[in-house]
């Protein structure tokens, strides 16, 4: 592959990153949608109390709550699992990318607490967490069917 394509997969892999970090900081900050109103002081700090409420009472919480607070807990983190080491070679190690994702959601579930946008949610840090390593799995799988291909890493 030339290297000026290379150039150009790294910049738009940026953009794409940066556009994520802002979506993410809307829906996480700003989104009333989502519950981010004005919040009393709320918080959780029993591990899965609420991704077990959420699993029993999916069906009185309906399918979209259910979507939200389990599965886009994960997804909302998979890109950045993804991205990091695709953009930096530095963040190509499980570890890290572990470490990263469990700091950045505990950084915005204290946010939240503090801005009082949201609920203090153990649960949320450890889905958040699942989600950064899973797209870090998926990276490696991108990745290795990339080296298979063109023969070279990126």
């Amino acid at each position: 592959m030339k290297e000026t394509n290379k150039k150009c997969i790294v910049i738009i892999g940026w953009i794409v990153f940066y556009i994520y970090i802002l979506l993410l900081s809307y829906f996480l900050f700003f989104s009333e949608r989502y519950g981010r109103d004005l919040i009393t002081d709320n918080y959780n700090l029993q591990p899965f109390r609420e991704i077990k409420r959420f699993i029993k009472y999916r069906e009185q919480v309906g399918l979209e709550g259910f979507l939200v607070n389990i599965v886009g807990n994960v997804l909302a983190f998979s890109p950045l699992g993804f991205f990091l080491p695709l953009l930096n070679k530095n963040y190509r190690k499980f570890y890290k990318i572990a470490i990263i994702s469990i700091l950045f959601s505990l950084i915005i579930e204290a946010s939240q607490l503090l801005l009082k946008v949201g609920v203090f949610d153990v649960d949320d840090i450890l889905l958040n967490s699942l989600g950064g390593i899973l797209g870090y799995l998926c990276f490696l799988i991108f990745h290795s069917i990339y080296k298979k291909i063109y023969g070279q890493t990126f």
